[in-house]
């Protein structure tokens, strides 16, 4: 008992190690230029509000966003004059309660967004409240961006597109600009003359080829030297630039808060020799983005949703400030998990930290970003489910330490046939096959469908964790039906293929893959040993 007390103290303080290990201060050294940004993206929704709900803030948070990024930044840009509660009404404006108006009262200047889709009745709508808004606020508007993305989306023919750029220049005194990346300015140079202002969205992360960090800033330069000499005469401006700190790493490119500091810290500095002007996305996280874009749609903010900044402007930044009581979650889990056998057998300490280190990295990947009520429905299911698997599979492996009997299986046919008639057998088996068949379909979409999906680790690992004790263990499945074959291999097979369609530089998407071979390894080791049997007899 004692040198099991004495071994949870040991691996509590490793544990702290590790993750402190993980979160040291970085990029202590990389500085910007002091002042304010030129311009942010502003779009003011909290974490429970959405356009795509119709759920709006009110012009009293807009008004303290306005006050707190008007600390950092000289203006804002926005995309819609007539979306959310402050439409430019002539109400709105004459009160000064449309969105221009609070950003006046708070010292903004604002690029003003008006929104082009395909629907010509709604087009007709926003560029009427945008050019009433432009006329209003002629010192405060210091121009009008006449759609967004409208050719990418294929929204409108570029006549069509034009013809709207030209129905709003003649009607403001302010320049006027039209926002697309950087293929469709080329694709499209015939924009162009329409417009005072090439503004070009350049978003290393979202490339078809993305760029690392270390890559996007010598990348923006060769960019923005390249459009000057493709328009001549025209302003060019970067109308979006960032990088998200959280999702699924692309490629090289890794979203972290680290990285995000990085970038915009490096990129404000380019902008500041070159005499680039730009617009950053975004001031806030935006939560309701993740439905369309995934994890790092809804982390390119330079506050969090909470309106709290992720990092400092200048000085070293910590990837994860609150990393100490995660540390702290997984060294209790470590110790009750060990706890639960007794604290005898030395061999299993470890394997109890792991399971307990595993449980405190999934709640951190999966508890900030509970960003919809699936997600959340997801996250009350799963690590219920993981943390009592976690018991399961360590007191599985004390039993098989100890040479003790185990339990009759269970098979995936009867785990299925059990959940048909509204029962689940709460045993190792039954968690281990529910475990892996979802790991395979989850698998199966990463390799179909992975464009805006996340690695799963933090969904699985408890699970990858006790496939790995059970190789250690020689806890080779004793009865396998067709259930567990399909999805072991559809899993080790489809884990092995992502990690060649997203490349050995996503080391994220590496370390899945082979979290998802070990995941597999039992049944495929149960396999190839039955193989290997029905050799030996036939001889």
């Amino acid at each position: 008992m004692n040198k099991g007390i004495i071994a949870c103290i040991v691996l509590s303080l490793l544990t702290f190690m590790f993750w402190k290990a993980q979160n040291q201060p970085q990029a202590g050294d990389v500085t910007m230029p002091a002042g304010k940004f030129n311009s942010l993206s502003y779009a003011p929704y909290r974490s429970w509000q959405s356009p795509a709900d119709k759920s709006y803030p009110t012009p009293a948070q807009i008004s303290r966003d306005l006050a707190l990024v008007a600390g950092q930044t000289n203006g804002i840009r926005t995309y819609s004059s007539v979306e959310g509660t402050l439409p430019a009404t002539l109400a709105a404006i004459q009160n000064g309660t449309d969105i221009v108006g609070l950003a006046q009262k708070a010292g903004l200047k604002v690029w003003l967004g008006i929104w082009l889709s395909s629907n010509p009745a709604d087009n007709a709508k926003e560029m009427a409240a945008g050019i009433a808004e432009a006329n209003a606020y002629p010192t405060t508007v210091t121009r009008v961006v006449v759609g967004n993305e409208v050719l990418l989306r294929r929204d409108l023919s570029v006549d069509d597109l034009t013809a709207d750029i030209d129905t709003v220049h003649a009607q403001v005194k302010q320049p006027v600009a039209y926002a697309d990346v950087t293929d469709f300015w080329k694709q499209f140079p015939q924009v162009a003359p329409h417009v005072d202002i090439v503004m070009i969205h350049f978003l290393p992360y979202w490339e078809n080829t993305p760029l690392s960090l270390g890559a996007s800033i010598a990348n923006i330069k060769t960019t923005t030297e390249q459009f000057k000499a493709l328009f001549p005469g025209k302003q060019l401006s970067i109308g979006e630039t960032g990088w998200p700190s959280r999702g699924r790493s692309r490629g090289g490119a890794v979203p972290s808060r680290v990285n995000e500091a990085v970038f915009l810290r490096q990129f404000v500095t380019l902008a500041s020799q070159e005499g680039v002007d730009y617009n950053l996305i975004e001031a806030f996280d935006q939560p309701w983005k993740y439905e369309d874009e995934g994890v790092a749609g809804a982390n390119w903010g330079l506050w969090n949703t909470h309106r709290i900044q992720k990092f400092p402007l200048t000085g070293p930044v910590t990837e994860r400030p609150d990393w100490r009581w995660y540390a702290l979650l997984g060294a209790l889990s470590g110790c009750l998990l060990f706890g639960a056998t007794g604290l005898k057998n030395l061999r299993l300490a470890a394997p109890a930290f792991a399971l307990g280190n595993g449980f405190a990295i999934a709640c951190i990947g999966t508890v900030p970003m509970l960003y919809d009520n699936w997600l959340r429905l997801d996250a009350l299911v799963n690590l219920p489910l993981q943390a009592i698997f976690a018991v399961l599979a360590i007191r599985r492996a004390q039993a098989v330490l100890s040479g003790k009997i185990l339990p009759p299986p269970i098979t995936g046919a009867q785990t299925l046939a059990a959940l048909r008639r509204g029962k689940f057998p709460f045993t190792y088996d039954s968690f281990w096959f529910i475990f892996l068949a979802s790991a395979a379909i989850f698998q199966t979409l990463l390799v179909f469908d992975g464009r805006y999906r996340d690695a799963p680790m933090a969904v699985f690992i408890i699970p990858v964790i006790a496939a790995g004790i059970r190789v250690w263990t020689k806890d080779k499945p004793k009865q396998l039906g067709w259930e567990e074959i399909l999805s072991a291999n559809i899993l080790a097979l489809f884990g092995i293929l992502d990690a060649v369609i997203e490349g050995g530089n996503n080391l994220e998407f590496v370390t899945w893959s082979i979290a998802a071979v070990i995941m597999a390894a039992p049944v495929i080791l149960a396999q190839e040993a039955k193989r290997g049997g029905t050799k030996t007899k036939r001889r």
